[in-house]
């Protein structure tokens, strides 16, 4: 007999306040700008990662999760840039509807379930930059504060992100029960 954790309660009121809340029109806007910005700043980094988007410039991705979603344009410096709503070239769609089991997921380490339709060779290259490129915060941080702080304070980080994880992985899940 699977048990019902304490949490379903918890993801259940989660989800039903998330489907009744709809940020305003400025803020999503706001922060698909910022995400953008960040997406270039961890694609500069990596020289590779540019040079493959290069190849496949002026092609659109689109992101979608439930009613939200982010159309990239991708330029031919190989960043990204907002597309306005229009045709794409690859849509990437987020199944998994709610966000307490996105978090967990995140949290575990894990991608979400995604659909994806279009371009084949564009998807190839979403997927090796997911795989390959990763933002390397802690030299952001050694620019503002130095690199001992920096790495203190990443290695801080480091062992808070091990042990949320571990707590996280032992909550029980849709498709699982509970440990004993």
């Amino acid at each position: 007999m699977a048990t019902q954790s304490p949490f379903s309660f918890l993801g259940d009121a989660l989800d039903k306040l998330a489907d009744s809340l709809k940020p305003p029109a400025w803020l999503t806007d706001e922060l698909q700008h910022r995400l953008v910005l960040f997406l270039n700043h961890v694609l500069m980094q990596e020289p590779e990662a540019q040079a493959r988007l290069a190849r496949q410039q002026g092609q659109v991705v689109r992101v979608q999760w439930g009613a939200a979603a982010l159309q990239l344009a991708i330029t031919p410096a190989g960043l990204c840039e907002r597309a306005p709503v229009a045709e794409h070239d690859l849509l990437l769609t987020v199944t998994d509807a709610s966000p307490l089991a996105l978090a967990q997921d995140a949290l575990r380490g894990e991608r979400p379930a995604v659909r994806i339709e279009g371009d084949g060779q564009l998807a190839a290259e979403v997927n090796w930059l997911i795989d390959n490129v990763r933002w390397d915060a802690e030299e952001d941080l050694a620019r503002l504060v130095g690199d001992a702080p920096a790495h203190a304070l990443a290695e801080l980080g480091r062992t808070l992100a091990r042990g949320l994880r571990q707590f996280v992985g032992r909550l029980p899940t849709r498709d699982r029960p509970a440990p004993r």
